[in-house]
């Protein structure tokens, strides 16, 4: 699992640690394992030619001693120092006696002219405590950075992005490989932040943090874990039957697909309720269809509802009326009233895009998209849910407040129409077979942005390609 913390907590732990280590070997850490990921980026370290970007503080300190040792493995070094006055003595000493130089005072058409030859980029302008975007004369050199043929390396996060809320309020470097200490920080897995960062590679500096952090990462492993396995007596109901009240007569397809997905999730029946009976017995003949609505279609262990559902409040509130886990989509968050899921006994899981997030939340959709972990987090508090919110970085809160779920896996080519009905059928099925809403929702996602990796491979995809490929998801995870 990747836990990422904050930078009151990472801050904390570095002194600490500091405290039992002789002065400066922190550092020495941290850009020793620098210079390392520099050099294999490079390939050829002698004879490259590397700029050092260098704010002031810790940050350019780390990128000083970074290009010393590369300096010293035949590099021509040159440090362009924004704060002059402020930058890190140790750091810029050392540089100088690898044989490195500095950019001459108030030259800023040589540092660019630099930059545009350069083989390499540090970024060293902003550590994980800076906050708004680049100041003017950083932005100008980003850009320059940006634009050329330069690899870009950032010190422990791109500058201008938001260390603990992945927010980017101004103009950021765009790295390419960013090289973070001791831990991840919440604004290297979540956009828009995270798509500032790179590939993102961890340096140990030999930090002890708390086994809970901020945010977390399932990886395969804790996926596998989480995915119900049938035993021996197993049969179909005590696997978990899984209820889908949804789609319409303008709709039958979210039907359909939700289904579809729920067919793969884990559960060992699917009961649908809605008026696409017909349409999804055509399609799934294993489904059991009624027409007598939620409360008189059989025993279910979770509800999955919403998804094409037009105008049908009456059906989303009795669904909400249960006392088993609900999945609440796409109508159904519109239809839902606010007080009847917070005061629901059992679990509710939510999961809007970003437009639907916003709606509930009362903002514009960019508000929500460009600080997607505090919106998540609001809405999980407003509604006493558990809120999967979808998209470039799906999140997964419960109301309980601890760590979110960042998901890792899933394509750009899962923004496709019916892509969240297959989702939701998914999670909604984990949800009957015994997880916890925020366990199914996070392993719903994994699973789901696998399966859309692998009906895309790089080319355009549907829906019901994804719901397809569920079971070669599930079988890589347990793998």
């Amino acid at each position: 699992m990747r836990t990422a913390y904050s930078v009151e907590t990472v801050r904390a732990a570095e002194r600490t640690l500091m405290a039992r280590l002789p002065e400066g070997a922190l550092m020495q850490r941290a850009s020793a394992g620098l210079a390392a990921a520099c050099a294999e980026l490079l390939g050829r370290v002698y004879g490259a030619r590397v700029v050092l970007l260098v704010g002031s503080g810790d940050n350019g300190g780390d990128a000083l001693y970074a290009g010393a040792r590369l300096a010293r493995r035949g590099a021509g070094v040159t440090a362009v120092l924004l704060a002059p006055d402020r930058a890190h003595a140790g750091g810029l000493a050392a540089l100088r006696r690898a044989g490195g130089t500095v950019a001459a005072d108030g030259t800023a058409g040589t540092a660019e002219e630099l930059i545009e030859r350069a083989d390499l980029v540090v970024d060293g302008v902003v550590g994980i405590g800076g906050t708004g975007g680049l100041r003017p004369d950083a932005e100008r050199l980003a850009a320059v950075a940006g634009r050329s043929r330069a690899a870009v390396v950032a010190v422990d996060l791109p500058s201008g992005v938001e260390a603990d809320t992945g927010e980017v309020r101004g103009a950021a470097v765009r790295a390419d490989l960013t090289v973070t200490f001791g831990t991840y920080k919440p604004g290297l897995l979540v956009d828009p932040a995270r798509e500032y960062a790179g590939v993102v590679r961890l340096v140990d500096i030999g930090l002890e943090l708390a086994a809970e952090g901020e945010l977390e990462a399932l990886q395969h492993a804790e996926v596998a874990r989480l995915l119900p396995v049938p035993a021996a007596e197993s049969d179909k109901y005590r696997r978990g039957v899984v209820g889908i009240a949804a789609g319409s007569a303008r709709y039958p397809g979210a039907a359909v697909l939700a289904v579809s997905g729920a067919l793969r999730g884990g559960a060992g029946a699917v009961r649908y309720v809605g008026p696409a009976g017909d349409t999804v017995l055509a399609r799934f003949p294993e489904t059991l269809v009624s027409d007598a609505g939620p409360a008189k279609a059989g025993r279910v262990q979770a509800w999955v509802t919403g998804p094409g559902a037009g105008e049908d409040a009456a059906t989303v509130a009795e669904v909400l009326a249960s006392d088993v886990p609900v999945l609440l989509d796409a109508d159904g968050l519109r239809l839902a009233e606010r007080d009847t899921v917070r005061g629901r006994t059992a679990p509710t899981l939510m999961t809007p895009h970003a437009g639907e997030a916003a709606a509930l939340l009362g903002v514009a959709r960019e508000e929500v998209q460009g600080a997607r972990l505090a919106a998540v987090r609001e809405l999980a508090a407003a509604y006493r849910a558990t809120v999967l919110l979808k998209g470039s970085t799906t999140l997964v809160a419960d109301s309980a407040g601890g760590p979110v779920r960042v998901n890792p896996t899933g394509t750009s080519w899962l923004a496709t129409a019916g892509s969240g009905d297959v989702l939701s059928g998914l999670a909604g099925s984990l949800l009957a077979a015994g997880l916890s809403a925020l366990d199914a929702g996070s392993a719903g996602a994994y699973l789901h942005g696998l399966a859309g990796r692998f009906a895309a491979h790089g080319a355009p995809t549907g829906a019901h390609d994804i719901a397809a490929h569920i079971p070669q998801a599930w079988q890589d995870v347990c793998e």
